[in-house]
């Protein structure tokens, strides 16, 4: 097992990453019954597909000497109803302000868009991705 997670009552929950003992706490958004008091679930996939992408620009840039530390995301989770679901994903990149080559810039746009969640997701999931060099 990786990860193990115990429901708390009313909307809460908290998932234990066996491994580390790490801990993330949830809570159902308040237009669904909740108080909003964590992360909801669909918070986690959105911030996972994020995380999940700059870890993989990250080893990129390891790997070919390029500095992306400090690059800061924005995320804008959209839900739809019927089914109520996540719809799209908005991520926008803010990079260092580094002299990336052309070939670096897309070099790292492809990683991004290419991690293991994003690739994950279903395909009628919308994922909008803004870099800003």
């Amino acid at each position: 097992m990786t990860i193990e997670t115990i429901f708390l009552g009313e909307s809460y929950t908290e998932a234990t990453h066996l491994a580390s003992k790490s801990t993330i706490n949830t809570d159902a958004p308040v237009d669904n019954k909740g108080k909003g008091s964590a992360f909801s679930p669909t918070d986690l996939l959105a911030a996972s597909l994020g995380s999940c992408m700059l870890t993989i620009m990250g080893f990129y840039a390891e790997e070919h000497q390029l500095n992306i530390v400090n690059t800061k995301l924005s995320i804008l989770k959209i839900m739809t109803a019927n089914p109520r679901r996540v719809s799209e994903i908005q991520i926008t990149f803010d990079l260092p302000k580094n002299n990336f080559s052309e070939k670096d810039k897309i070099s790292l746009e492809r990683v991004a868009k290419n991690c293991p969640v994003a690739k994950s997701l279903h395909p009628d999931l919308v994922q909008t991705l803004v870099f800003n060099w």
